[in-house]
């Protein structure tokens, strides 16, 4: 079985047992439980169950594993024949959490 799931302006999808990352969620901590409400497709058996625009009743039922730093993305600024050259990064944050429970 498997669900798509609205987060943050992303749609993922999911099954049970998955581990993924989210944007960082400041209000969680590791070993907590999230529920994502804004189920929109339910998947896996017979027939699929679509949501308009949402499955009423549906939630997916994640653990938080952990809150780390994403991989470093350099950004480059260059003009031509200026001697201009700007190099910064950024990381970042994210929260990774394990699926535990898709309810219909």
């Amino acid at each position: 079985m498997y669900a798509i799931i609205a987060e943050n302006g992303r749609q993922y999808k999911v099954e049970e047992g998955q581990v993924f990352q989210i944007d960082l969620r400041d209000d969680v901590g590791a070993g907590d439980s999230v529920t994502f409400s804004k189920v929109l497709l339910i998947g896996g058996g017979e027939k699929p169950i679509v949501g308009v625009p949402v499955v009423e009743g549906a939630s997916v039922t994640a653990e938080v594993v952990a809150q780390e730093l994403g991989d470093k993305i350099y950004i480059q600024k260059f003009r031509r024949r200026k001697n201009y050259r700007r190099r910064t990064g950024h990381r970042q944050m994210y929260t990774r959490v394990k699926i535990t429970k898709i309810s219909v």
